[in-house]
């Protein structure tokens, strides 16, 4: 198991989204679809890649983002996973299937481009629920995407945990060994189509 921390200072999210430029920058990606490659480099699906893609229909409010946070504080993964099922901000493919919607779309500016978070409950398969296995203790699926100028690229953990730590930090778990990498990542549609 591998632990990846991400800080989320909400006082700073809130300082940074109500900046005008940025907030037209970041928020730009509403309606926006982001398509790419995931290439799994551990697990099941070792050295097997397909297509990714994420459908942003609108991003996670700065008021959500709290909600998550006291819900971890309140009661850990399954006060998130609560949160999480109230919420929904897109829709996430891996492969040919429809996929699953992605409950938390959070960006943030990141230097000349933006920084993508998505948190979405995954789908338990049958034989997982049936044994009992120790993989279905990781609900959560995770992806964090560099958006911009010289970046689109980033990882996926298609079975994780995420815990708060010290009050600001999201601790995320992976059951794997690595995480996924996406690659190739395209930003397609919305108001400026050109990209």
């Amino acid at each position: 198991m591998r632990k990846y921390s991400l800080i989320v200072l909400l006082s700073c999210i809130l300082a940074v989204v109500s900046l005008p430029l940025v907030r037209a920058q970041v928020g730009g990606l509403a309606g926006r679809t982001i398509n790419g490659t995931v290439y799994f480099m551990s697990g099941r699906a070792s050295g097997r890649s397909l297509p990714f893609r994420l459908i942003i229909n609108r991003l996670t409010t700065s008021e959500e983002i709290g909600q998550l946070n006291a819900a971890m504080q309140s009661g850990g993964q399954d006060d998130l996973l609560k949160a999480l099922s109230r919420l929904e901000a897109g829709r996430i493919q891996i492969g040919s299937g429809v996929g699953v919607p992605a409950n938390a779309i959070i960006a943030t500016p990141s230097g000349d481009g933006a920084k993508v978070i998505v948190l979405y409950q995954r789908d338990l398969g049958f034989s997982e629920l049936r044994y009992g296995t120790r993989r279905s203790d990781y609900r959560v699926g995770y992806a964090e995407m560099y958006i911009g100028p010289g970046a689109n690229q980033g990882m996926l953990i298609p079975a994780a945990k995420v815990r708060l730590k010290d009050g600001n930090t999201w601790e995320v778990e992976d059951f794997g060994t690595f995480p996924a990498r996406l690659i190739g990542l395209q930003v397609r549609g919305g108001r400026n189509s050109a990209h």
